[in-house]
């Protein structure tokens, strides 16, 4: 057919991806009532990353798990690529819901968070900082996301076809930032140099092994490491003993990665839409 033969021409050796994630392929056309699933093939997948990484998934060990034959599995799934983004979409989940515009209170002017660092309230959709909240909270459920599954930093990279919910994710901050002004290229640049902040934190703290009740703390693990560098050394690197040093002494300074590079995105992002409203 004209279509299959087009899908295949754009994605080439993943059309077969673009099947298991868009074309609703649940069951093998042919043979017993199948006592399988993709969805609990792709969850006991989901179980052993989380375990032990993405290293850890394997067809054959996914039919152990099930207590079936790999043969099986390949009735469902025709290898582990195509698994793994099966695995991707599922873990990534829904996106979250924008803020509700019916939410009590406002933000202030900017849509700053308050002096807790949670947004006061939602406010309206073509406020001047509805898309700030809503983009923070936005980057606030994606680093929940990477907290639970950090396979998926490694996994959800390169040229791949992204599934229903993950473009759902994009989908959802996009409409945050429908109503600045912003073109439709900048909405998407805005999106990935947020998402690139929040991965970048995540993958951080995962290659230090923090768990998610520690995942925005990195800060702490790589000062204790800095100190026992500059011992000796400080006239060699004045520069980063002086900045250690202040971090020791100011308690408020620690693990503020997160929280100090994000808003400083949000703040870039909301002076490029004033200019743009002033001109």
């Amino acid at each position: 057919m004209a279509g299959d033969d087009e899908k295949s021409s754009v994605f080439g050796d993943q059309a077969g991806s673009v099947e298991l994630l868009w074309g609703g392929r649940e069951r093998p056309s042919r043979g017993p009532k199948p006592a399988l699933s993709l969805e609990r093939i792709t969850r006991t997948a989901i179980a052993l990353a989380d375990a032990g990484g993405l290293g850890a998934v394997s067809m054959q060990r996914v039919a152990g798990e099930l207590d079936f034959t790999k043969m099986s599995l390949y009735r469902y799934v025709p290898g582990k690529s195509e698994l793994v983004a099966l695995m991707i979409d599922m873990a990534m989940g829904e996106p979250p819901a924008a803020p509700s515009p019916d939410a009590a209170g406002r933000p202030d002017a900017a849509g700053r968070p308050d002096a807790a660092g949670r947004p006061d309230a939602a406010g309206r959709p073509g406020d001047s900082g509805w898309w700030r909240v809503a983009l923070r909270e936005w980057a606030e459920a994606l680093a929940a996301v990477y907290d639970r599954h950090p396979w998926l930093l490694g996994a959800a990279v390169g040229p791949r076809v992204m599934g229903p919910n993950e473009l759902g994710w994009t989908e959802r901050a996009v409409a945050a930032l429908a109503d600045t002004g912003l073109t439709g290229g900048e909405q998407l640049d805005a999106v990935v140099v947020v998402n690139g902040h929040i991965r970048a934190i995540a993958q951080v703290s995962a290659s230090m092994g923090l768990d998610s009740a520690r995942a925005k703390e990195p800060e702490q693990v790589m000062s204790a490491a800095l100190n026992e560098l500059l011992v000796g050394r400080t006239d060699r690197f004045p520069a980063v003993s002086a900045a250690v040093a202040s971090t020791g002494a100011d308690d408020t300074s620690h693990d503020q990665a997160w929280e100090f590079g994000l808003e400083r995105i949000l703040d870039g992002l909301e002076a490029y839409i004033s200019r743009g409203r002033r001109g």
